[in-house]
């Protein structure tokens, strides 16, 4: 067997793993043994067992229909604001790249500021500002996300604008427009879905480290890093309201970020 159908075999395995996560939370509902809201004096800190399979926390609200329902928000967060954010780097790039001038230069120069400081610092700022809640995670860490996609939309569309096939389009009449969306943006897809899958990961350690801090979303929602926030108080009596959330975060992120890496290294075979 070759290295790239071993490689693909891989892709496939861990894409399979990656679908499975997600199709979990948003059948959260179907799969999920209690109210993941419903509180309980009398199994308040019960270790794990078949009723609660994870355990139960401080209020005895189930663990494990927290953890499905925790996912939900924070898997469906991520991958909007990542949807979001190539949407709006992506077209930012391709017409700075296309055009140039002075929009491309003030553009780029205010994405050169922004990433001279670490993104969860903005964030952390930002969704202070805003005063916590989802949206307001979202519009933080969004602020600077945009940035990766549109350098690199930028750079690909400079080099392709000169290309022959593109000189040809322009001398048959072809309009601005009709040349980025059918010459550019197909030859953009590939690598921008592939940083896409790359910052999937970076994206749902910001939302749930905001959550973690206070700063995200907002009790009693379900959520990775608010669960944990609100089970370190109480880590020592009940350490799997702690480890099962934290498991959940590590082992979405390790997938979606094996995924990209993955992909990428199949792209460049």
């Amino acid at each position: 067997m070759t290295k790239r159908k071993q490689l693909l075999i891989r892709i496939i395995i861990c894409a399979t793993v990656a679908g499975l996560i997600v199709l979990a939370t948003m059948f959260a509902s179907f799969l999920a043994p209690n109210d993941p809201y419903a509180t309980s004096a009398a199994a308040i800190r019960q270790t794990p067992s078949a009723q609660y399979p994870f355990g139960t926390d401080n209020l005895g609200r189930c663990i494990f229909s927290r953890v499905l329902y925790g996912g939900r928000t924070t898997i469906g967060a991520t991958f909007l604001l990542v949807a979001i954010s190539f949407v709006v780097g992506t077209l930012i790039g391709m017409l700075c790249g296309y055009f140039g001038g002075i929009a491309d230069r003030l553009l780029m120069r205010i994405a050169d500021v922004a990433l001279a400081f670490p993104q969860m610092v903005i964030a952390i700022a930002v969704a202070g500002i805003l005063g916590g809640g989802i949206f307001g995670a979202m519009l933080a860490l969004g602020i600077t996300m945009w940035i990766s996609f549109a350098r690199l939309a930028r750079s690909h569309t400079y080099s392709m604008k000169n290309q022959s096939y593109i000189s040809a389009a322009i001398l048959a009449g072809k309009s601005n427009w009709y040349i980025i969306t059918r010459h550019i943006f197909p030859n953009l897809l590939a690598p921008l879905l592939t940083n896409g899958l790359t910052q999937i990961g970076v994206t749902m350690v910001g939302i749930s480290g905001l959550s973690f801090l206070g700063i995200g979303v907002t009790p009693p929602t379900a959520e990775w890093g608010a669960m944990i926030n609100e089970a370190r108080a109480y880590i020592q009596l009940s350490p799997w309201a702690v480890f099962f959330p934290g498991l959940a975060i590590a082992v979405t992120i390790i997938v979606f970020n094996e995924l990209g890496d993955l992909v990428m290294d199949y792209r460049e075979m």
